[in-house]
């Protein structure tokens, strides 16, 4: 039995503008380095790491499939996480607003191809979750001591929906 259906929309600035960044590149580029052959967008995401610093790692995870069984977020108290897939696929992002230290009700987004998240600091969200393999993504976040993440099970879970 499921909670109730959350269904995805489109992963926008605007919609994720309260949980976290929208790595993409549209627009005109900030500049234009490497003798005019390579536009830069410069400093696209909220990095924040408390008192750690930023690492880089890579998550190879295993792909799920739509409709998708939620049931379990997690946020990261310490510091921000970026997760910027390493092939042209989209993946589900799935988030919510702290609702006095547990999260409210969630959100799913789909990214378009190219794009990539920025999650900020204490977000609740997800598990990674690719729709297609390989499921390969550059993740940077915090490294650093102490507890930074914290779990929450949905019981009874979400069921998203394309």
């Amino acid at each position: 039995m499921f909670r109730s259906d959350i269904q995805c929309q489109p992963l926008t600035t605007e919609a994720f503008a309260p949980f976290g960044d929208v790595l993409e590149c549209v627009g005109d580029p900030d500049k234009l380095i490497n003798a005019g052959m390579c536009g830069r967008f410069h400093d696209r995401a909220r990095m924040d790491f408390g008192d750690g610093q930023a690492g880089v790692s890579l998550f190879k995870a295993t792909p799920r499939a739509l409709p998708y069984t939620l049931d379990l977020l997690e946020r990261h108290p310490e510091g921000s996480q970026a997760f910027i897939p390493m092939s042209e696929h989209s993946f589900l992002v799935t988030v919510a607003l702290d609702d006095d230290g547990v999260p409210g009700q969630p959100l799913a987004f789909l990214t378009a191809p190219g794009q990539g998240i920025n999650l900020h600091r204490g977000t609740w969200h997800g598990v990674l979750t690719p729709l297609h393999a390989p499921g390969l993504f550059a993740v940077v976040d915090r490294i650093g001591p102490g507890a930074n993440l914290q779990e929450f099970s949905l019981d009874p879970p979400y069921r998203v929906v394309s």
